[in-house]
């Protein structure tokens, strides 16, 4: 059976995120224009064990299995596992037939596949034999029924679609864009590393601007994946992701700031800084984050390891020595 194309099928695509088990208990309206694709995929929901679906198509979330936003997800993935066990699954996901005999693959769901994988029980599928276009096209009007994708969220995901081969056409009916629209957003994951990207996550609540600014940070080479890096892993991990683009964003200003004055800014180790002015010398330790236990033990020690150090400077550079190199030096 050929697969149905993305013309034939986007009644599917379109009523796919409403064929839960209300959807069995409505009245057929016989001048539905999507009524034989609706009826089409309720006839075709089945149970099927998770170990036979295999991902398929480009990611569309940042985070759901990773480090990103990790505590924010895990909690709602562990509601989202508790619902599905109290209550069984309400939506099924949408697959269709690998190459592969008895196989499947996922085009959308991802979450809810794994759920009932590590539940142990059948996932509850709709079964469709649609072309890569369709599928897209599914994948992302189910995300916009079900949550919004960030900003950065869809910039991953167009491009994604676009490194798979699908046109700029095709990616623009996906993800509901003008040519502009997905402009602004190659132009984000063409200059923002994907790395940083990964470890600041979906940031939410941050939209095109804070983006693009942070995109011509990286252009215009005021900001380097290095830097970048460093201001993420000091934050910890206690930072929300709209908090770690914000202050990746200050960062250059802030750089320039220290340069003017005169600082010296060294992080010898994850959440300990030392900086060091014309006039003074400080030193500050995160009691939070991987190295809390080590910034109680400095506060605890920190005076001896001064008073050591200090007997050992002293035996070494006698103080009438020092003095006349202060004397000299004025």
């Amino acid at each position: 059976m050929a697969r149905k194309s993305l013309k034939e099928m986007s009644g599917i695509a379109n009523t796919i995120a409403r064929s839960g088990s209300k959807a069995e208990n409505r009245s057929p309206k016989t001048s539905a224009p999507a009524l034989g694709a609706l009826q089409g995929s309720l006839a075709s929901i089945r149970e099927i064990d998770p170990d036979l679906i295999d991902d398929w198509g480009p990611t569309d979330r940042l985070g759901e299995f990773t480090a990103v936003n990790l505590e924010e997800d895990s909690d709602s993935f562990e509601a989202l596992k508790n619902s599905i066990r109290d209550g069984g699954q309400q939506v099924p996901i949408l697959v269709r037939r690998a190459k592969s005999e008895g196989r499947y693959e996922a085009i959308y769901g991802r979450r809810r596949l794994n759920a009932c994988r590590k539940l142990g029980i059948k996932v509850r599928a709709n079964v469709q034999d649609v072309d890569d276009a369709t599928a897209l096209l599914a994948k992302g009007l189910e995300n916009a029924a079900r949550r919004n994708l960030s900003f950065y969220e869809k910039a991953r995901f167009a491009e994604a679609i676009l490194e798979a081969g699908h046109d700029t056409s095709t990616t623009r009916q996906v993800l509901n864009l003008t040519k502009s629209g997905l402009s602004h957003l190659t132009k984000v994951t063409q200059n923002v590393p994907a790395e940083i990207g990964d470890l600041l996550g979906a940031a939410p609540k941050s939209g095109r601007p804070k983006w693009t600014a942070l995109a011509e940070l990286f252009a215009s080479k005021k900001l380097s994946v290095s830097s970048a890096k460093k201001v993420i892993e000091s934050l910890g991990a206690e930072k929300s992701s709209d908090d770690r683009l914000e202050a990746l964003l200050k960062e250059p200003s802030k750089r320039g700031a220290r340069q003017r004055i005169g600082i010296e800014e060294l992080t010898p180790v994850d959440g300990v800084v030392i900086k060091s002015g014309r006039g003074a010398i400080s030193l500050s330790a995160k009691k939070t984050g991987k190295n809390a236990a080590f910034a109680a033990w400095l506060g605890d020690n920190l005076a001896e390891i001064i008073k050591k150090s200090y007997t050992e400077f002293t035996t070494v550079n006698p103080q009438d020595e020092t003095e006349d190199e202060q004397k000299g030096g004025k």
